[in-house]
């Protein structure tokens, strides 16, 4: 299995690579949008500004949004989950559209949320779910269709989305490369989940 990271200049990429790596995926990173698209799994990883990483998908948009559209598995992490929905209030610049939504800055007293917090699985959501993830976000997404969501969480007095789904695309708002082993494990179950 070919997994490409789409590196948009967002940090963390060692870590993912390696979780990834112990789930057997042989990973590739690339810069050019057009490029990664070409592949058998998609990541957007996490780590930056929302409004830098949708620049860096301009010259490509369309193509990504409609090889995901098309069935391309796709898995979005943090900031890669942020971009799958329309926009955001961090900064200007558009998302892929593939979920419909806006991400918003979080309702809550202490920003950014850092560190380990619940993940709140609901019907649907697969049996290798963590109950606690390490979370690094001080924006989340609010999505159109809350069908779409398989856990959620809540820092202080805000609830929001943890992990949202639609077909063969997953949106992880915590990092399950740094959530310890149960996180590396749910990664290679997603992983397994979008090639079937």
């Amino acid at each position: 299995m070919r997994v490409t990271i789409f590196d948009y200049g967002a940090g963390n990429l060692h870590s993912l690579e390696k979780a990834l790596a112990i789930s057997g995926a042989t990973t590739i990173v690339q810069t050019n949008p057009a490029r990664a698209i070409e592949t058998d799994v998609l990541v957007l990883p996490g780590v930056g500004a929302f409004g830098q990483a949708a620049d860096r998908l301009d010259s490509a948009r369309n193509e990504m949004r409609s090889a995901i559209r098309d069935g391309l598995p796709t898995i979005g992490i943090c900031l890669g989950m942020q971009l799958l929905f329309d926009e955001s209030d961090e900064s200007p610049g558009r998302g892929l559209g593939v979920f419909e939504g806006r991400v918003t800055r979080l309702n809550a007293d202490r920003v950014p949320h850092i560190g380990w917090n619940s993940v709140d699985r609901v019907d649907g959501a697969p049996m290798s779910t963590p109950e606690r993830a390490y979370y690094a976000n001080s924006f989340a997404a609010r999505p159109g269709d809350d069908r779409i969501v398989l856990a959620w969480t809540t820092h202080d007095n805000d609830r929001f989305p943890a992990i949202v789904k639609r077909g063969s695309v997953i949106g992880l708002q915590f990092h399950p490369e740094k959530s310890s082993a149960d996180g590396v494990r749910f990664l290679g179950d997603v992983l397994a989940d979008c090639v079937r």
